[in-house]
């Protein structure tokens, strides 16, 4: 049995005193939760949400980090500057890094050996635009992004990697795939590994679904056999929201 994890992924939201409030309100409301807790906060914000979950069953995130361990990089973060804070998740990949900030099948992989190099846990994310759906490309664009973003990683290291399926067309529009549809494509993802490496390290793989999960659609979405949890955005900046999601 894959134990779920759900994520919450602040984007670039809360300073340093809403996230005080934030995760002081949220840790009472989600202490009981099955499914593992995850929030993802801004550079700015990690430090004061690693102190403040010390102790509790919630694990802090980054949103992001760079392949170099250092260098001439003007603005980015490495994987040692997360370990060092405390994180214990990065996410790599997200549409709109990919979409504002040049991110590339490529980079994506590069980013995502760094973090394990580093003992972070990824969580990759892949899934298509409204265009790519209707152009009947879905399967292809899946099987592309995540074939690239394992590219030589050791099956081993699976253990600590985690995909979320965020179809970019249900990422902040309110539209949400349908929970047979969000399972049907994550399938896809999970088949693909099982093609990359085997069965069982296909079946151990956790695979979130991240476009608009939130209070109103969790249960049913987290009723599917494929679908083991959330990358929340929206519902994860109000705690009694967030709180709902987790303890669906």
């Amino acid at each position: 049995m894959r134990t779920p994890i759900i994520a919450g992924n602040w984007k670039m939201n809360n300073t340093i005193a809403a996230t005080k409030a934030l995760v002081t309100e949220l840790i009472p409301l989600v202490k009981d939760a099955k499914a593992e807790v995850v929030i993802c906060t801004p550079y700015t914000d990690l430090a004061t949400a690693v102190e403040l979950t010390k102790g509790t069953n919630i694990k802090v995130g980054a949103e992001n980090v760079h392949w170099a361990e250092k260098g001439a990089f003007t603005g980015e973060i490495s994987a040692d500057m997360l370990v060092e804070l405390g994180v214990t998740y990065v996410i790599i990949g997200h549409s709109e890094r990919r979409q504002y900030f040049g991110e590339t099948d490529q980079t994506v992989n590069a980013r995502v050996k760094a973090a394990l190099a580093k003992g972070l846990k990824p969580i990759i994310c892949v899934g298509e635009t409204l265009e790519e759906r209707e152009g009947g490309l879905v399967e292809e664009v899946l099987v592309r992004q995540t074939t690239e973003a394992l590219k030589d990683i050791a099956k081993e290291e699976l253990a600590n990697i985690v995909i979320a399926y965020e179809p970019v067309w249900a990422i902040g529009t309110g539209k949400t795939a349908t929970a047979e549809v969000a399972n049907d494509t994550i399938k896809i993802i999970r088949d693909t590994v099982a093609k990359l490496y085997d069965k069982a390290t296909a079946e151990a793989l956790r695979i979130q679904y991240g476009g608009s999960m939130n209070p109103k659609n969790v249960k049913e979405l987290m009723a599917m056999p494929e679908i083991d949890g959330g990358l929340i955005g929206g519902a994860s900046l109000k705690a009694p929201d967030f709180s709902l999601v987790v303890n669906y």
